[in-house]
């Protein structure tokens, strides 16, 4: 086991080496010159689709799709923010240091782009399943958008297959086993008890598929989203003598490679990029499966929702974790910190400049980002199933998903949580290689995009 152990160890650092974040980012940066840096003078226009849509004009209510858009972009969410928000910015900080937020901030800018182009692509691409619901995703305009059919169903089918073995580790069991552990250390509560009550939760809404998913997903994410950002901003107020020191550290930190553990430089991109593309999934193809369920006259109109959802994961959620975890840090002895990592440094610095109230907040952030990511995967992967399979592989697939939330929470899954991670990486591969072969379709509905709604066909 422990060969295999260490294979496993080698493979995912090889797939997640500097050349997959070297291939995660430049996509990002050719995307966004394409796109005239559309992430910046089109965001305010996609928080509005998002969140204040004209009900007669921009909610694709009367268009074809299965889930409007703020519902599409909240089982996104789900499935976005999640443990890494808490626990991997953290661990970017320990091995990284403090300035591996600015350049997780940065990866997040770029990963707008992505994320947008990847709303684009899955929206035109998409299909209507024998139920009358919507399909798609990148093994959908992998297929159908690549002019080599062969090759783009080849790709179609090792992006299926990534995220299906993906789903149960990184989806499912690696989940239930965060909330377990957080129920266990703050209430005493049993692992099995968890492990058994979230089984059934997820057992009662997955079976309703994407409406009952994204019903579900647009109460839970706002909800736990906001209290988690609220509490956040209020340690900032509470101790803001600490804040402007903590955001010089960031910036200087970010250029001169001053790790917590040590390192360079590169160790500080490395970190902070790599924990700004597992919070955010830009370019890892997961978000616009559930982005082509949306309801909309247009396929730009649901990728700039989509877009949002980097922004709202990765600049607002990950930003409130890591700005209190360096002002937590600067007010702190090393022998205080000792050898803290992960949710546990998060929950001392909560802890920390809001006693009593801190570490409760993290347990709270941790079930739910937990909880919404498990639901969230759940839609990924049956898609992919029905992708491979058709849709009777949906039912047996539910029934699998549903046992690794409860095993998760049960057993150890440090070998679980590398092979996961690997499968995770290799998603993105095949992804990648349709952004950028695709980039001009994207390029050419935008600019349709664009003169329709300047020539009024569109509002």
């Amino acid at each position: 086991m422990e060969t295999f152990e260490s294979i496993v160890n080698s493979v995912n650092g090889a797939v997640w080496g500097p050349w997959m974040l070297g291939l995660l980012v430049g996509t990002g940066i050719l995307l966004t010159i394409r796109l005239a840096f559309m992430q910046i003078w089109m965001l305010p226009y996609a928080l509005k689709l998002a969140f204040f849509p004209h009900p007669k004009k921009d909610d694709g209510t009367d268009h074809e799709g299965d889930v409007s858009h703020f519902a599409a972009l909240m089982t996104a969410l789900s499935a976005t923010i999640g443990t890494g928000n808490i626990a991997g910015v953290a661990t970017a900080i320990v091995v990284g240091g403090p300035g591996a937020i600015f350049w997780m901030w940065l990866s997040a800018f770029f990963g707008m782009a992505t994320k947008y182009a990847e709303g684009v692509l899955a929206v035109k691409y998409r299909t209507t399943n024998s139920k009358g619901e919507m399909s798609g995703g990148p093994m959908y305009y992998l297929q159908n958008g690549i002019k080599n059919k062969s090759i783009g169903r080849i790709l179609g089918i090792l992006f299926a297959i990534f995220a299906i073995v993906a789903s149960f580790g990184i989806g499912s069991s690696v989940q239930s086993n965060s909330m377990a552990q957080a129920m266990a250390q703050s209430w005493n509560v049993q692992t099995w008890v968890t492990g058994a009550v979230v089984a059934v939760l997820t057992a009662i809404v997955v079976i309703g598929g994407i409406k009952s998913i994204s019903t579900a997903a647009s109460f839970i994410v706002p909800v736990m989203a906001v209290v988690y950002v609220v509490g956040g901003i209020v340690i900032i107020i509470v101790n803001g003598d600490l804040f402007v020191p903590a955001i010089r550290t960031i910036f200087h930190d970010a250029f001169t490679g001053q790790a917590v553990a040590g390192g360079a430089i590169f160790t500080v991109i490395r970190y902070g990029v790599a924990r700004g593309v597992f919070s955010n999934e830009a370019g890892m193809g997961s978000a616009p499966i559930a982005a082509a369920a949306a309801k909309t006259d247009h396929p730009v109109r649901q990728a700039l929702v989509s877009m949002t959802g980097t922004f709202l994961d990765t600049i607002c959620v990950c930003s409130i974790t890591g700005i209190v975890l360096v002002m937590a840090l600067n007010s702190s002895s090393t022998s205080e910190i000792g050898d803290l990592s992960g949710a546990a440094l998060t929950a001392f610095a909560f802890d920390e400049l809001l006693p009593m109230g801190g570490r409760h907040l993290i347990t709270f952030g941790l079930i739910f980002f937990a909880y919404s990511t498990i639901l969230g995967w759940a839609y990924y992967g049956e898609k992919c199933v029905a992708y491979l399979f058709g849709e009777k592989g949906i039912l047996p697939y539910r029934v699998v998903y549903i046992i690794t939330v409860y095993l998760g929470a049960v057993v150890s899954l440090d070998l679980v949580w590398n092979l996961s991670d690997t499968f995770n990486g290799l998603m993105a591969v095949p992804n990648l290689i349709g952004l950028l072969v695709l980039s001009g379709v994207v390029v050419k509905e935008t600019r349709d995009f664009r003169a329709r709604r300047k020539s009024g066909e569109l509002p």
